[in-house]
């Protein structure tokens, strides 16, 4: 994951992509599990989780800012 300074630059288009690949991640790594082989990085499901909700708080952020911009007009 990108450091915070450089998530909080991206557009919600490109946070949206983002979460799609981390979801594919996630989801990859989900079904390795399931089927019973080790993921090479097993730590790296609670990182992949983490970096979701980061992304979806930036998201929300960001609408709540365009919000309250088109009020203010």
């Amino acid at each position: 994951m990108k450091k915070k300074s450089q998530v909080k630059q991206m557009s919600i288009a490109q946070l949206n992509e983002r979460l799609i690949e981390l979801r594919k991640d996630l989801m990859k790594v989900n079904f390795q599990r399931s089927t019973g082989t080790v993921p090479e990085n097993p730590g790296n499901i609670k990182q992949i989780r983490r970096n979701i909700a980061r992304i979806h708080t930036f998201i929300k952020q960001k609408s709540n800012q365009q919000e309250v911009k088109t009020e203010k007009k």
